[in-house]
């Protein structure tokens, strides 16, 4: 089924926001659950400048030049079907993330420093993400 490259990178883009997305709440979930078990805790509240600091990090020189990199390829591609938004090995990728997301998230249910670890991760993944956004532009520079 053929499709254009605007819809091919509005779908990669979409696919972007929404991992950001579910990766913030599920985040901000484990950070709650942390502060359940230990109220009064400053540890609890770790994950946000970890997210900060190192989601930034990894927007800049990871994820940023993966998004340029992919619009490029879509670009690129002479006849666009529409799974092409991304490369095989990627969704292939994203559902082993999904899976060890999942596991981790139960792994640290009810361990605090577990939650800490676990929340900062997915936290730090989120402003990757959101963080990167640059890159489906059309001239980020």
């Amino acid at each position: 089924m053929p499709a254009s490259r605007p819809t091919l990178k509005l779908l990669a883009l979409l696919v972007w926001i929404t991992g950001g997305v579910v990766l913030l709440f599920k985040g901000y979930a484990l950070v709650t659950e942390a502060l359940a078990i230990k109220p009064e805790a400053a540890l609890s509240y770790l994950p946000f400048p970890v997210a900060v600091a190192l989601g930034s990090f990894k927007a800049r020189y990871l994820f940023f030049p993966a998004c340029r990199k992919n619009m490029a390829r879509i670009a690129a591609l002479v006849d666009p079907k529409f799974w092409q938004f991304y490369r095989p090995g990627f969704f292939f990728f994203l559902v082993a993330m999904v899976c060890l997301g999942t596991w981790l998230s139960r792994w640290a249910s009810g361990d605090y420093v577990a939650l800490i670890a676990v929340s900062s991760l997915d936290l730090t993944l989120s402003v990757a993400l959101f963080g990167s956004l640059g890159g489906f532009r059309e001239n980020p520079e």
